[in-house]
């Protein structure tokens, strides 16, 4: 799955098409988007990405065009008070500051390709000369980055069991930036009719299905993997469970109940199938408390959880930048 914004870069630089880059870097208090969201901005007014929108995408807009025409890259600090945005409602209270960097595309489609692709994590920033660089993870702390992020691949997500709360889940989680793999013994169940081109699937016997292994040494590993356990009984789920506990899976969710949850733990517990830290990565009932009924409404719970997860647990480890450590609690801020 590649990131769109370094996509299109890569696309412009192909085509020699002069596009700018705004970046947000740092944020205090709340805000719209978050440190290290992206916009590219196109002479003719179209946009790919997103800097929250409203009056503070539409001011970028006009700054960023404006060094389109000059080839001049700046910094910005903007506040979102009532002043700044009561007529479009962007009033946060927030601060926002960012760059913009004209002619991004001539970096050449090979930096952004390489980012766009995320194989593996990769390093990258700009410098104080507004030049753009491919880093090292130890080049971080360097003070002549005026902004630094670690681009990673997305997270892998195993789902055992591709019924009904699968083929909803899926294509959820394909369009959050997880790397989907479906697991299950029933072969008419995994086909592209259910599961959309980008999510893996792999059909066999479940005593060789449980004999796959996540990486958590290369490329998967670097990101976290989380999983869902949604078979078509509490049998299978038990199984499944079983083995998968013992996976470096940062966060398992279960489809089930509370008393179904304490009965396969205890169990577990008794025979030593599992240890109870082990356990407590294991989310069962799976999903937020949103009251949901329908089969969508239950994948969006289940995803509303694992996206809070991953929040929680994965990319905290990878926002970085000099002198930005303190506005990384207020990026996540609503408004």
């Amino acid at each position: 799955m590649t990131n769109p914004v370094f996509a299109a870069l890569a696309q412009a630089a192909s085509q020699n098409e002069p596009v700018t880059l705004g970046i947000i870097s740092g944020v205090k208090g709340s805000s719209p988007q978050k440190v290290g969201a992206k916009a590219l901005f196109y002479a003719d007014g179209r946009i790919r990405g997103t800097m929250g929108g409203g009056c503070l995408e539409a001011e970028i807009q006009q700054r960023a065009i404006q060094a389109l025409r000059t080839g001049k890259p700046e910094t910005f600090d903007l506040l979102l008070d009532h002043d700044f945005g009561w007529d479009d409602g962007l009033i946060c209270g927030g601060k926002v500051f960012g760059l913009i960097l004209p002619n991004a595309q001539s970096a050449g489609a090979a930096f952004w390709e390489k980012l766009a692709a995320r194989k593996s994590p990769i390093a990258w920033g700009l410098m104080q000369d507004f030049s753009l660089r491919l880093a090292s993870f130890a080049d971080s702390e360097n003070e002549s980055w005026q902004y630094f992020e670690t681009v990673t691949p997305p997270c892998p997500f195993w789902i055992a069991g591709a019924g009904h709360i699968a083929q909803a889940v899926a294509p959820l989680a394909a369009q959050l930036d997880f790397k989907v793999t479906v697991f299950d013994d029933r072969p008419a169940l995994l086909n592209r009719d259910y599961f959309g081109d980008e999510i893996e699937l792999r059909t066999d016997s479940w005593d060789n299905l449980l004999n796959q292994h996540i990486d958590a040494s290369g490329t998967e590993g670097a990101s976290g993997a989380f999983a869902l356990v949604v078979t078509r009984g509490h049998r299978h789920d038990a199984l499944v469970l079983k083995h998968w506990v013992q996976e470096p899976f940062l966060f398992i969710g279960m489809i089930g109940s509370a008393r179904k949850a304490r009965t396969i733990f205890e169990h577990f517990l008794e025979e030593k199938l599992a240890t109870p830290e082990q356990l407590e990565r294991v989310a069962c009932p799976v999903g937020i408390k949103i009251r949901s009924e329908s089969v969508p409404e239950i994948a969006v719970s289940i995803m509303a959880q694992f996206i809070e997860k991953r929040a929680e647990l994965v990319y905290r480890r990878h926002v970085a930048g000099p002198a930005k450590q303190e506005l990384v609690s207020a990026a996540s801020g609503s408004h």
